[in-house]
């Protein structure tokens, strides 16, 4: 593997570190945490978190780390070893269809929903209901591929040399 493409491997295997962890502690400790309040304090907490991780870091490493996948498909083209072409083309699908897709297709749209709601509101409250459990689901689907993702990385790496 070239150099660059050696630490574009590295960049897209830190990138999905860290969202890994974010989608981690997402399932395992923030959703839990919010489904044990009231919904109308749940669907608040929630709107907050939408809006302030809209920020530079996370955008800047959420979608810096899909271009990243998405150069590592030259990169695996060209791969020296069929097995590190593999973990490449692994890591690259399951970022960008079991993280970044997800994230577009189902989470953000029901981000949005919620958003548009005032958490006062019936609606809003019978929507928290379905939208903890609905979003959560997805975004153990994207916890598990972005966490597979960073495997692949770290493979290809590794048998790289």
């Amino acid at each position: 593997m070239t150099t660059a493409a050696s630490i574009l491997t590295l960049i897209a295997a830190l990138g999905s570190a860290l969202i890994a962890g974010l989608l981690f502690a997402f399932s395992t400790v923030v959703m839990p945490a919010l489904a044990q309040v009231a919904p109308r304090e749940g669907a608040d907490v929630m709107q907050r978190i939408n809006r302030v991780i809209l920020n530079p870091l996370f955008l800047g490493t959420f979608l810096g780390t899909a271009l990243a996948t998405l150069l590592l498909l030259w990169a695996a083209a060209v791969a020296p070893s069929p097995a590190v072409r593999a973990f490449l083309l692994g890591g690259s699908f399951l970022y960008l269809v079991g993280t970044f897709s997800v994230t577009v297709v189902f989470n953000v749209p029901m981000n949005n929903v919620l958003d548009s709601l005032d958490v006062a509101s019936d609606d809003a409250q019978q929507y928290w209901i379905r939208y903890q459990s609905r979003w959560t689901a997805w975004n153990h689907v994207r916890t598990i591929a972005c966490t597979a993702a960073t495997a692949c990385y770290i493979l290809a790496l590794s048998l790289a040399g």
